[in-house]
C-alpha cells in the first residue's frame, strides 16, 4: 500500500467535526490542562482547537505553538493591533473547516464535557443553538461566588431577550455551540463589539435561532486574572446599540461624542473657574479648559471608545497622549481662535466656547482615530 493511500485511510479515521475557538488573552497556564481536559471529553479524535490570542503579553501564542508543533489538532492565530472576544470568536469562524463550532473559555470557568451533550443537541437537528447555561435549571454559580456578577448578568439578561425575541436562560454565555455554516452566513452582519459574540448571532440572524439550554457548573478561574473590569456594562450597552442604532451612527462615533460630551462639562468647569480666578481673561481660561477637556477626552476615549485598543503600559499611554494633542491641535487652535474671536466681539461665554468645542470636534474624531489608537494596528 502506498504512503498516499495510508494517508487517505488516517484522514477518514480521523474525520473533523467539530473546532473549539479560545479567544485568548494572558491565558499561558491554562492552555496545556485545557487541551488534557478536551480530550478527556471528546476523545482523541474529531476535532481541533483554535486559539486566537490577541498578542498577549505573557505568551500564550508561544505556549500554543509550542502545544501545536506535537499536537496537529492544535492551531493558532496570533493577533497584532486587534482585541476583543466578539471578534477573535468570528475570525475563528471562518478559519476553520469543521462543520460545527464551539466557542469556550480558556479559563477553565467552562467545562468541556459540556461539549458533548452540545454536539448532540445541534447535530440531532433539534437546536440551531446550545448554549452553557449559568441560569438553567440545574445549573451553578457556586464556585464562582460573585453574587454581583450574577446580579449584572440577570439585567443584561432582560434586555438582552428583549433585543433578540429569543426566550432563553442565559443570553450572555460566552460558552455555545452551533453549526459552522450558520455562523459564516451571519459573519459578515456581525458588528464585532463587545464581549458577547452569541448576542450579536442571535440578534442579526433574520430568522429567530432555535436554543437549547445545557446547564453549567460555571466554576471559578484556575489561573490569571480576569479580563472583565467594570467598562464590560458599557461594552454591553455599546453592543446594544450597535444593534439597535448603529446603522444610522457609527457605534465608535456615537461613543467618541458621548465622552465629548462629558468633555463639554469638564471644559466648562475649568473655564469657569479660571475665569472666577482670574478675571475676564477669556483667551487664556479658554486654552487651558480646551487642554484639560483634551486630557480628560483622551483617557476616557481609551478606557472605553478604543477598548478593543486600548493603550496599557505607561510608555504607549504617554505616546498616546501626546499623539491625541498633536492630533487635536488643529481643531483645539480653531476651537480657541473661533471661540475667542466670537466672545469678543460680544457673545455670550457659554455660545462662544460651545461654537469653539464643536468646530474641533470632527477633527479630534477623525485624526486620533487615524494618528492615536490607529498607529498601533
Amino acid at each position: 500500500m502506498t504512503p498516499d493511500a495510508d494517508l487517505s485511510r488516517d484522514t477518514r479515521r480521523q474525520t473533523l467535526e467539530l473546532a473549539i475557538v479560545l479567544p485568548t488573552l494572558n491565558e499561558r497556564d491554562n492552555l496545556a490542562p485545557l487541551m488534557t481536559r478536551i480530550e478527556d471529553a471528546l476523545g482523541p479524535q474529531g476535532w481541533e482547537v483554535l486559539v486566537v490570542d490577541d498578542d498577549s503579553s505573557d505568551g500564550t501564542a508561544e505556549e500554543a505553538r509550542r502545544l501545536a508543533r506535537t499536537d496537529p489538532r492544535i492551531r493558532v492565530l496570533h493577533r497584532i493591533g486587534r482585541r476583543g472576544l466578539s471578534s477573535a470568536a468570528i475570525e475563528g469562524f471562518c478559519a476553520t473547516a469543521a462543520p460545527y463550532v464551539a466557542v469556550m473559555d480558556a479559563d477553565h470557568q467552562h467545562d468541556p464535557e459540556l461539549l458533548v451533550s452540545m454536539l448532540d443537541a445541534v447535530r440531532a437537528g433539534g437546536a440551531d443553538v446550545a448554549v452553557a447555561s449559568r441560569f438553567a435549571e440545574g445549573a451553578s454559580m457556586a464556585e464562582w461566588n460573585r453574587p454581583d456578577r450574577e446580579k449584572l448578568s440577570g439585567m443584561a439578561n432582560t434586555l438582552a431577550r428583549k433585543l433578540t425575541g429569543v426566550e432563553l436562560s442565559d443570553p450572555m454565555s460566552g460558552f455555545f455551540l452551533l453549526r459552522t455554516e450558520t455562523a459564516r452566513s451571519l459573519a459578515p452582519k456581525l458588528s464585532a463589539i463587545g464581549f458577547k459574540i452569541l448576542l450579536d448571532l442571535l440578534a442579526t440572524s433574520p430568522a429567530p435561532l432555535r436554543v437549547k439550554d445545557i446547564p453549567m457548573n460555571f466554576s471559578a478561574r484556575r489561573s490569571g486574572e480576569s479580563k472583565l473590569d467594570r467598562a464590560i456594562a458599557l461594552d454591553f450597552l455599546a453592543g446594544l446599540y450597535d444593534k439597535s442604532f448603529g446603522r444610522f451612527i457609527p457605534t465608535r462615533f456615537a461613543l467618541f461624542g458621548t465622552v465629548g460630551g462629558l468633555g463639554v462639562l469638564v471644559h466648562m468647569a475649568i473655564l469657569y473657574a479660571l475665569m472666577a480666578a482670574t478675571g475676564s481673561q477669556f483667551g487664556w481660561s479658554q486654552t487651558a479648559a480646551t487642554f484639560g477637556a483634551m486630557t480628560f477626552n483622551f483617557w476616557l476615549n481609551n478606557w472605553l471608545t478604543y477598548r478593543d485598543k486600548r493603550l496599557t503600559t505607561p510608555g504607549k499611554l504617554f505616546v498616546g497622549w501626546l499623539s491625541f494633542i498633536a492630533a487635536c491641535s488643529i481643531g483645539a487652535f480653531a476651537n480657541v481662535a473661533v471661540a475667542t474671536t466670537l466672545y469678543d466681539n460680544g457673545m455670550h461665554t457659554l455660545p462662544a466656547a460651545l461654537v469653539g468645542i464643536a468646530i474641533g470636534s470632527v477633527w479630534n474624531f477623525a485624526l486620533s482615530s487615524r494618528f492615536v489608537w490607529g498607529r498601533y494596528k
